[in-house]
């Protein structure tokens, strides 16, 4: 079967492995390095952190262990530069990195859908460094991004030194992105579960316990290093009643509407700079002056977010406030990626759900829909709910608030809220932000569900060779001769330039309005599925289509559309049943 492991991943290669072969103790190593995985992210998501803190204390003239995000107005005008200057930095590194590869770069979610979680780590450090950059210098991104792929990279690079099999390397890249996760937010049941609606994209018992230890001890570690936390203080609120979740529901509602306004307004932006005829190095320096713009008008709009999100919850503005800085994050945010600015919108899109949150209840209140609705309350299931849309992990993002806000009493307006969101987002667009963004180059990856054994299932590896062929000036005589009753069900005829013409049915030949025709008729008349042929490079998926559309049991397969040259056969039977075959495979894998 043909290797379709990224290029760059096969590059990175190491110079040694180490085969495993412990046999009944496999599972109890996988164990321990899946808890080595957890404490390893925690450490780079501190790393990654401090570098930042560092950065922001340089650059903005904050205090270290201060939000830039939460500054009421910049020190100076002339801080408002800094963003150019990080596109700049971010532009010149682009140049710097086509040394370096010559495609878009891999993600958890892609590694573990196509590669069977092999990530290159040189790609890795190289998308880290692009968002510590764009964060620091003020671009409206999160650090997600850098958290995920660095943890999630360092397990696949010890995964791929191991020799570990597919699928104990997509879990490793899963307890990677989990510890990532669950260090940045102090939440391990966060960074499980963003595990295995994200990165892994199913949930099994043999799962559980090697994401879950990957999570709390990437916690534990990250506590004890001193790591930056955002817990979130609610007050007082007591056992919510269904009076009280029902107004929440149709936040859900309009929380998956907004969520695919983000997705495409950040399309919208990378067309408009490509129908400019922009350089790609050249966008994010136009981005950081127009992130310069948004500083001055709000520095809560700049970088992650996380002290403009508390101050959401420490202290009370006004809706017309609220509005304009909602309005201000979503254009930083959708500017930002959309001109080249590397990050997440994780945190992005939280800040964005609080602020949509307390506008909705601002308008119930004063409309007095709803007169008793708790702001504090639906900034917070916003958050959930916005973030589910964008994000695509419902649950992920109910444990989020659950346990940054320690509140288990709005459990309930939290998760359906977030479900809602999520299921419109998905029935109606369809992507989640990082599955869209895999559609706008081409790709067809709805989840991190393991695709890639089907995507290595092309015609070619399933066609038989052998394939009769016979000239379509043939006459019937002649065909019925060499082909009688039982010696093969179809033939493929060829036309004199020796091209696919289509395929003869044997027991066409012998019906009594096909025997009554003139001796020299050529089977030509015969001759079906002209143009309903396979080529070797389709999938397994796509060949199924052009059966079904075909309403054949067996086609040709050619070479080329230009040559049409025969090269083989496939039916319908053979690839329905290799196919099974690969699905149960996979199933097995997550399984044992």
């Amino acid at each position: 079967m043909t290797d379709t492991t990224a290029p760059a991943a096969r590059s990175a290669a190491p110079a040694f492995t180490l085969n495993l072969r412990l046999g009944r103790w496999r599972g109890v190593f996988l164990l321990a390095l899946a808890s080595l995985t957890g404490v390893v992210a925690a450490v780079a998501v501190y790393i990654i952190g401090w570098i930042m803190r560092q950065l922001h204390a340089l650059l903005f003239a904050i205090p270290l262990d201060g939000h830039l995000s939460a500054q009421a107005m910049l020190s100076t005008p002339w801080l408002a530069l800094v963003p150019v200057l990080g596109g700049g930095v971010v532009g010149i590194s682009i140049i710097l990195a086509r040394r370096f590869r010559s495609r878009p770069p891999v993600d958890p979610i892609e590694a573990n859908a196509i590669h069977g979680g092999r990530m290159s780590f040189r790609e890795s450090v190289i998308v880290t460094l692009q968002t510590i950059a764009s964060t620091s210098f003020g671009a409206s991104v999160g650090l997600e991004a850098a958290y995920t792929q660095m943890g999630s990279a360092l397990a696949s690079h010890a995964g791929s030194r191991l020799t570990l099999r597919r699928h104990e390397v997509r879990m490793l890249v899963g307890c990677g992105a989990a510890g990532a996760i669950a260090a940045a937010f102090d939440a391990p049941f966060t960074g499980a579960f963003y595990a295995f609606e994200l990165i892994i994209g199913v949930y099994s018992v043999g799962l559980l316990a090697p994401v879950v230890a990957a999570s709390v001890l990437a916690s534990f570690v990250a506590r004890a290093l001193g790591a930056v936390q955002s817990p979130i203080e609610l007050g007082g609120i007591g056992t919510l009643s269904g009076a009280d979740v029902a107004p929440f529901l149709l936040l859900g509602v309009v929380a998956g509407g907004v969520s695919i306004a983000i997705m495409l307004a950040v399309a919208q932006v990378e067309r408009a700079f490509s129908f400019a005829s922009l350089p790609s190095h050249w966008r994010p320096l136009v981005g950081g002056v127009l992130m310069g713009g948004f500083a001055l008008a709000s520095p809560q709009v700049l970088s992650t977010g996380h002290g403009a999100l508390e101050l959401q919850f420490t202290t009370n503005v006004g809706i017309a406030t609220v509005a304009l800085l909602f309005a201000l994050k979503f254009l930083a945010s959708t500017v930002s990626l959309g001109s080249g600015f590397r990050g997440g919108l994780f945190f992005a899109s939280l800040l964005l759900g609080a602020l949509l949150g307390k506008l909705y209840a601002g308008v119930l209140l004063m409309t007095g829909i709803a007169p008793h609705v708790d702001v504090m309350l639906a900034a917070v299931v916003g958050m959930a709910s916005l973030a589910s849309g964008v994000i695509g992990g419902p649950l992920t993002m109910t444990f989020l608030v659950l346990e940054t806000t320690g509140d288990l009493a709005i459990s309930a307006a939290v998760l359906v809220a977030a479900a809602v969101s999520a299921f419109l987002v998905r029935e109606i667009f369809g992507y989640s932000f990082s599955t869209w963004r895999f559609h706008l180059r081409g790709e067809t990856i709805r989840s991190a569900h393991d695709v890639g054994r089907l995507r290595n299932l092309t015609v070619a590896n399933m066609m038989r060779a052998n394939v009769k062929t016979v000239d379509e000036r043939m006459t019937i005589e002649q065909f019925r001769a060499a082909f009688p009753l039982g010696s093969s069900k179809r033939v493929v005829a060829l036309d004199k330039a020796g091209r696919y013409a289509g395929i003869a049915l044997v027991a066409d030949a012998f019906q009594p309005e096909i025997a009554a025709q003139p001796a020299q008729t050529s089977i030509e008349m015969l001759l079906k599925y002209k143009e309903r042929f396979l080529l070797p490079g389709l999938s397994a998926a796509d060949a199924a289509a052009l059966f079904e559309k075909a309403e054949s049991e067996e086609l040709a397969v050619l070479d080329s559309l230009g040559s049409r040259r025969v090269i083989g056969l496939l039916t319908e039977a053979h690839l329905l049943r290799r196919y099974a075959e690969e699905l149960d495979k996979g199933l097995k894998e997550i399984t044992d």
